[in-house]
């Protein structure tokens, strides 16, 4: 049974898990269909890295404005203007004959998914209270996590039922029917817009300052830089960008202003451990996944659907595992997500010895159950870490707490699938016969169970931390400037 007070408060949040179905399943279905697709356009490796990484950059680079915004403004209006740029900007990608069109609409697309999902969190924060905005925002991320998961195994069914040509341009309209009802829906039982911040100014040079921190962070691993030289530039761009934006959120607070990111989320130790470990599961987990489905179309040689066979029991084990989630974390509470990581560690090494080990004819077969395992560690993980992570955002903050969490996410996401493919394609650059793209795979798995590592000390350090508070005397000062609300999360 859906969570909230009355049928109203349901109703709002079966709108944000149709939004999040909506966007998140647009970016998961393309990437099964990405060698018809290239060879359809004659698109250049950069031009695919573009329309794949493009989405998660725009949609990291639209999160906190689109937070802040909605904590300003309100967040109907804000809410149903991006599911319409989604819905026209996936109709222009799927009918485009130039990459350069798809590369333009998807950074369109990813934008306005950015700007969609930064107003659900926001929504569910507003309308849901006490251990319902907890099972709320479970629902929300299961539903999130099952969209991407289901994303590939159709993605491929279509593929191999429509032809290379027809079949890639079906997988990015796919989302065009849950956009239109999405719409339809949001327009009908979405509450009323009403600012939850008190403060109506946007800190307009903070949030430029934000998305050239984010841009000059995540465009390096999207277009790789010619030379050590130009590294150093954008690292360096990064770091200065970085303290200009700290220094000028510590002189708001002093002068008594609005401050783009709310002090409450910096300074609590349990978000800020907790967006490290969703940057870190977040990142290993689609980097494993496009690893896994160019091995098997590549490496093995495998079709469009079976490499979709392969893939579907991770979409089963992440829907069955997130929907018993909460049973487990009413009996061992955070440590739900030390577990699922654990497990996740465990499918990734599996994995690995796999790919070293097993015969040719049972790769796929084991490989099938590696996912399985890995679709029942994200469900473990994902849903119970967002949720502790967002109760520590206040109310006057929800959108942009939600949306400073997404956007690690994306930019984890940016780096991990320039930096993890990197890993197997060095290491299987040989021919599929000789070995070398199954060490290429095993390495690709123990990197991505390397960073589940992370993640899980992450998450276990924040078990022994203590919940982190404003000292008495911060609060006084940023009482006036920031005001704190009342109600416990």
């Amino acid at each position: 049974m859906l969570p909230g007070e009355d049928r109203a408060a349901r109703r709002v949040l079966l709108v944000c898990m149709a939004a999040g179905a909506t966007t998140l399943l647009d970016q998961a279905v393309l990437n099964i269909a990405i060698p018809s697709m290239r060879q359809s356009l004659g698109a250049t490796g950069a031009d695919v890295q573009w329309i794949v990484a493009g989405y998660s950059l725009a949609f990291g680079l639209a999160l906190v404005p689109g937070g802040s915004l909605g904590d300003l403004h309100g967040r109907k209006r804000l809410f149903m203007a991006g599911v319409a740029v989604f819905l026209l900007a996936g109709v222009t990608a799927a009918t485009g004959g130039e990459p350069e069109t798809l590369i333009g609409a998807r950074l369109v697309q990813g934008a306005a998914a950015g700007l969609v999902n930064s107003q659900v969190i926001g929504t569910i924060q507003d309308v849901f209270h006490g251990p319902a905005r907890g099972r709320a925002l479970g629902l929300y991320a299961v539903t999130g996590g099952v969209a991407t998961a289901l994303g590939p195994p159709l993605g491929g069914a279509l593929v191999a039922g429509l032809g290379p040509e027809a079949g890639w341009r079906c997988c990015l309209l796919m989302s065009t029917p849950c956009a239109v009802l999405t719409l339809t829906l949001a327009a009908r039982l979405l509450p009323p817009p009403r600012r939850t911040a008190r403060n109506s100014r946007l800190d307009v040079l903070g949030l430029g300052l934000l998305c050239g921190c984010t841009l000059t962070l995540m465009v390096p691993f999207i277009r790789t830089p010619d030379n050590e030289g130009e590294a150093l530039l954008w690292g360096t761009a990064v770091g200065v960008l970085a303290a200009v934006f700290a220094v000028h959120q510590r002189l708001r607070v002093r002068r008594g202003r609005q401050p783009l990111v709310h002090p409450a989320l910096t300074s609590s130790k349990p978000y800020m451990l907790g967006t490290a470990v969703a940057m870190a599961q977040f990142g290993s987990s689609l980097a494993a996944f496009l690893v896994l489905t160019v091995f098997l179309q590549s490496g093995l040689g495998l079709s469009a659907l079976l490499t979709a066979a392969v893939t579907l029991p991770g979409a089963v084990g992440m829907g069955i595992s997130s929907a018993l989630a909460w049973r487990l974390v009413r009996r061992i509470g955070p440590r739900t997500v030390t577990v699922g990581l654990t497990l996740g560690i465990g499918a990734a090494l599996t994995g690995a010895a796999v790919a070293l080990y097993a015969p040719t004819e049972a790769l796929p077969m084991t490989l099938a159950g590696t996912q399985l395992m890995s679709g029942t560690a994200g469900g473990l993980t994902v849903s119970p870490n967002q949720t502790q992570v967002l109760q520590h955002a206040p109310a006057e903050a929800a959108g942009v707490g939600g949306g400073v969490l997404q956007m690690a996410q994306r930019i984890a996401a940016a780096i991990c699938l320039s930096a993890v493919p990197a890993v197997y394609l060095h290491a299987a650059s040989g021919p599929p016969g000789d070995g070398q793209p199954r060490s290429g795979y095993a390495l690709a798995s123990c990197v991505c169970a390397g960073l589940l590592a992370v993640a899980l000390l992450l998450s276990l350090r924040r078990g022994t931390a203590p919940p982190s508070r404003l000292s008495a005397p911060a609060a006084a000062r940023h009482a006036h400037a920031v005001p704190r609300s009342k109600e416990s999360t």
